[in-house]
């Protein structure tokens, strides 16, 4: 059985400051809830749409395993602007499977991209970007994903360890269900340093300097075999001077 290690939470305060200095940082749940100035029922509330998600049907490697919707907005200070909605494009250098593609999701639920909350978690990672590049107008793409275990096993990242091409990576996870596996991943770019941990609590959040480290998940699997497992996550991507694509 693989070891389980446990995250090396950053306390709130020292978030930035962890962030500018080793490429990533992480926040325990309850930091987040009071980063957010929210309540836990208040973010469950928004993570009841990920039972609506539609299947990924771009997976190259003919899986099953991904749901997801996708979103694009602009964050300048605290403003939030709706982007129109568009595909999500990535260059080969960054994603050797998917890259090159344009791939039209479903929009995220009109009520979640309305609920102030969500507007109000868009400008807080957009300060803790700001904190580390500067104040920019951020061009942030949005991605709620569901990975099951419909085909006995779920890959998070099936284009491995990589880089998004962006300023700043978020990645809250919302939820394990019945799974194992899962462990994040997060390495020096150019270094051979890394560390690696499993988020297991609900809105836990990571944040990646992604010119500085490359990142991955690694594959789930059910608990008990034959019972459906899901992982459920948010990731948001921060881009300075436009979307990808543009």
């Amino acid at each position: 059985m693989t070891r389980a290690f446990d995250p090396p939470y950053s306390p709130l305060a020292q978030s930035d400051a962890h962030l500018a200095r080793q490429g990533f940082s992480l926040l325990g749940a309850n930091d987040v809830a009071a980063w957010l100035g929210a309540s836990m029922a208040d973010l469950e509330r928004l993570h009841g749409a990920w039972n609506d998600l539609p299947a990924d049907g771009y997976l190259k490697d003919g899986g099953r395993y991904r749901r997801r919707r996708h979103s694009c907005f602009v964050v300048d200070g605290a403003q939030v602007i709706e982007s129109p909605h568009r595909a999500h494009w990535q260059p080969l250098e960054y994603n050797a499977l998917h890259g090159g593609m344009q791939r039209w999701f479903e929009p995220m639920a009109e009520q979640t991209r309305a609920d102030p909350l969500w507007r109000r978690l868009l400008v807080r990672v957009g300060e803790a970007v700001s904190a580390l590049h500067g104040e920019h107008p951020w061009y942030v793409e949005a991605h709620p994903f569901r990975i099951d275990t419909t085909d006995g096993i779920g890959r998070p990242t099936p284009e491995g360890a990589h880089r998004d091409g962006v300023d700043l990576v978020a990645v809250f996870m919302l939820e394990r269900h019945r799974i194992k596996g899962g462990e994040s991943r997060v390495f020096e770019a150019e270094g051979p340093a890394g560390q690696r941990f499993t988020l297991t609590d609900p809105w836990s959040l990571l944040l990646l300097d992604d010119a500085r480290v490359i990142h991955e998940t690694t594959p789930i699997q059910p608990l008990v075999a034959g019972e459906l497992g899901w992982r459920d996550t948010l990731v948001l991507t921060y881009r300075r001077n436009g979307f990808q694509g543009d």
